[in-house]
């Protein structure tokens, strides 16, 4: 994977920016109204730790990742326990690639802020289709009839599929405080697991209402990253079959397999 040295510092200052921004809604959502849960580690999987993870899916035996940076953003499929890259597509140098979501033959993916997302076919990753939104793109999943958007905002964004136009939105709340930051996403039973940008935890919402059911801590797997580069939590993955649940983050070199206890 190639690196581009002055887009990633560029990329420190803006998450500095942000962090500071958005640090006292941070520091208040370590007071929590819904409970908190913690994981046990069932099994680590390799994971490229040059991979900046946007979004993470696993569909049909294989992990579609999306990966960011400008001039290193990509799609890829990748084999789970080899963290082999099978198949990957580079985006042009001018976007961010962000969130990835599966919806039939059919993968789409987000960028940052060139408010524009691709649509790909699932086996060969030949673009299909192109979409606009009057948005950032952050995260990105969908409940098997529309996109589910999260673009660092307290806001979710439901988009129709045939035209892309948004249907409706919901504010995310746990009990009255607004949950901003709201980064990669994924739809596991009815719920909307949401990670927060710069925080160890997922949120589990209710995509009727916003709130936040409980928290997930995932603070302990840093313990087993061993990595110095390994930056923040983003990615998850639900593999429906079996019930596993996957969990990475930007260039971790290891993808865990966890259990809710």
């Amino acid at each position: 994977m190639r690196t581009f040295v002055r887009p990633f510092i560029l990329l420190l200052i803006i998450l500095t920016f942000i962090g500071a921004q958005f640090e006292p809604a941070l520091a208040e959502l370590e007071q929590f109204t819904a409970p908190v849960r913690s994981c046990r580690i069932v099994r680590e999987f390799p994971h490229d730790s040059g991979a900046f993870t946007q979004g993470l899916v696993y569909h049909g035996g294989y992990l579609y990742e999306g990966t960011g940076l400008n001039g290193s953003s990509s799609l890829r499929k990748v084999d789970l326990k080899t963290g082999r890259v099978l198949k990957i597509r580079e985006l042009p140098r001018q976007y961010f690639g962000e969130g990835v979501a599966v919806l039939g033959s059919r993968i789409y993916q987000l960028t940052w802020r060139s408010g524009v997302g691709f649509v790909y076919d699932i086996r060969s990753f030949r673009q299909l289709d192109s979409f606009s939104y009057d948005t950032e793109g952050w995260g990105l999943t969908t409940d098997g009839r529309q996109l589910i958007v999260s673009n660092g905002t307290d806001t979710l964004l439901f988009l129709d599929t045939k035209n892309y136009t948004v249907k409706r939105t919901v504010k995310v709340r746990d009990g009255d405080k607004p949950v901003f930051l709201i980064n990669e996403l994924e739809f596991i039973k009815g719920r909307i697991f949401a990670n927060i940008l710069g925080s160890d935890y997922i949120a589990c919402i209710s995509p009727d209402s916003g709130q936040v059911k409980e928290w997930i801590d995932l603070s302990t797997l840093r313990t087993r990253l061993r990595s110095e580069k390994a930056d923040v939590l983003n990615g998850i993955a639900y593999d429906a079959k079996t019930g596993r649940l996957f969990v990475t983050g930007k260039n971790w070199p290891v993808l865990f397999e966890i259990k809710i206890d």
